[in-house]
């Protein structure tokens, strides 16, 4: 709608508006969060859970009009007929940007119920942040580290039996948990450092999710596979969409059965865990022939 504008002046109006956006649904998150402390009611605090979540829909919709009024998005878009709002999922995606969080929000926020992430727990004492998240239940991890395990074995599952605890919420209360698989966004370089085999993605790494998998593998309904392609670039997506120069996204979601993990077998026979490796890898080198043939119909399109 403001395309017409120069670049830099949308990316000041655009910045202006994420800012009013994000410390609106935020502060109200904050008092949410405060209620929640000063009334430790369960069905309290399973009431303002629920109201917490249309405050991050919210969130995420205010996103979809400001992206309508600064840029000219084609959005494309499959696999959603096949989510169900009320259902459990795991998600794993590939991670391109700082523009993904905000763009798979909004897609997906009529769809399935609203994502949710694994966060350290230092995250939990960061002014507004913290207290919105902990608000939204996300679950805060504190990971025992491999030195602590050496010097303490006796250590050795608690992490298992910390992420157990902290998911028991969702039993009653249908959720998304995302996890970017590749640890890290993408960028050319550090797929070279890597040794990547993949053209267009970084290496999975199967520990968070089989951990995840292990902890609380029987409350998902289905494992979500999305591919979130940029196809005109895949730098600076961000600068880029809040200078209106982005005009398409791509998104593919894939609906898995959930794949089961033992604790005791995949922490302590490796070979389960290069067979469970393999299956990310399947998954990522089928992920990384999709992206591929986006790409190459979008230029013999141009």
């Amino acid at each position: 709608m403001l395309t017409f504008l120069p670049g830099p002046i949308l990316y000041i109006f655009s910045l202006t508006l994420l800012i009013i956006n994000t410390s609106l649904w935020g502060s109200l998150l904050t008092v949410g969060g405060i209620v929640k402390l000063l009334l430790p009611f369960k069905t309290v605090r399973s009431v303002l859970t629920k109201i917490m979540n249309r405050f991050m829909w919210a969130w995420a919709t205010c996103n979809g009009g400001i992206l309508f009024l600064i840029s000219n998005i084609e959005w494309d878009i499959s696999g959603l007929e096949k989510l169900d709002p009320n259902g459990w999922y795991l998600i794993i995606s590939n991670h391109v940007s700082g523009f993904d969080i905000a763009a798979q929000t909004y897609v997906l926020r009529n769809h399935i119920p609203m994502l949710k992430f694994f966060l350290k727990k230092e995250l939990l004492y960061v002014p507004i942040m913290g207290l919105g998240c902990w608000a939204l239940d996300m679950p805060f991890m504190d990971r025992t580290s491999p030195a602590k395990l050496k010097k303490n074995p006796k250590l050795r599952g608690k992490d298992l039996e910390t992420t157990r605890k902290a998911c028991e919420r969702f039993k009653d209360s249908p959720t998304s948990i995302i996890n970017y698989v590749e640890g890290s966004r993408f960028t050319e370089e550090k797929r070279l450092r890597q040794n990547s085999p993949y053209r267009h993605l970084l290496r999975p790494k199967a520990s968070g999710i089989a951990f995840t998998l292990s902890a609380m593998g029987e409350q998902f309904t289905n494992l979500l596979n999305i591919t979130l392609v940029y196809p005109e670039t895949s730098e600076r997506v961000l600068g880029n969409v809040m200078h209106g120069k982005i005009n398409k996204v791509v998104i593919r979601v894939d609906v898995l059965p959930v794949p089961h993990v033992d604790a005791n077998t995949y922490f302590n026979e490796p070979e389960t865990r290069v067979e469970f490796q393999r299956w990310l890898n399947k998954l990522w080198l089928d992920k990384d022939q999709l992206i591929d043939d986006v790409i190459q119909q979008h230029q013999q399109q141009k």
